[in-house]
């Protein structure tokens, strides 16, 4: 079996598996997963963080969101232009405007940002060591290939597995944040 169709497979079972999860459960641990990733010092000392915007049963952001913008650091999101993932400086969340794959995005107007201290990327499933299953685009490894950047994955830990399949352009993570704890991964 070719290594995309045995990821496509993984990623359906654990998207699946994770749409199954009740609200209660995804508002509960994306609560604790905020509180976790407040203990990691790089996001503790960060100016400037790179957040997605929660959709479906993924760990909510928008707590995260307003904690970052009443910090008074600077925000950003990720925005799809042609095939390429860029990210733009938010102030308010009214920068914001539904874009691509029904994602809310920042508006054209919004600066676009180079360097970003931290970025906090979603997953569809995280291993130990850092591997990232994502939606299969590859929008973020591309983006975040050779940036230095420190990479937070956000997951719940019944996502993070035991192996996902890999090659030489999928990015690894820093780290990886459950409602469970924090798994550093290099």
């Amino acid at each position: 079996m070719s290594q995309t169709v045995e990821k496509a497979q993984l990623r359906k079972q654990l998207l699946d598996q994770r749409d199954g999860l009740s609200l209660d459960f995804i508002k509960i641990a994306s609560g604790k997963i905020r509180d976790n990733l407040r203990k990691i010092e790089h996001y503790r000392n960060a100016t400037s963080i790179g957040v997605y915007f929660s959709i479906g049963s993924e760990v909510r952001t928008q707590d995260i969101m307003q904690e970052i913008l009443n910090a008074g650091k600077e925000l950003s999101f990720p925005k799809v232009e042609k095939n390429d993932l860029i990210f733009k400086k938010i102030s308010s969340f009214s920068d914001l405007e539904m874009g691509n794959f029904s994602v809310m995005e920042p508006k054209d107007r919004c600066e676009t940002v180079k360097k970003l201290d931290v970025i906090l990327v979603p997953a569809i499933a995280m291993t130990m060591d850092g591997h990232r299953l994502g939606y299969g685009f590859g929008y973020y490894d591309r983006y975040l290939h050779g940036k230095r950047s420190k990479k937070i994955a956000l997951s719940y830990s019944k996502q993070v597995v035991k192996a996902i399949p890999h090659d030489g352009h999928d990015v690894t993570m820093d780290c990886i944040v459950t409602e469970d704890g924090i798994i550093y991964s290099q």
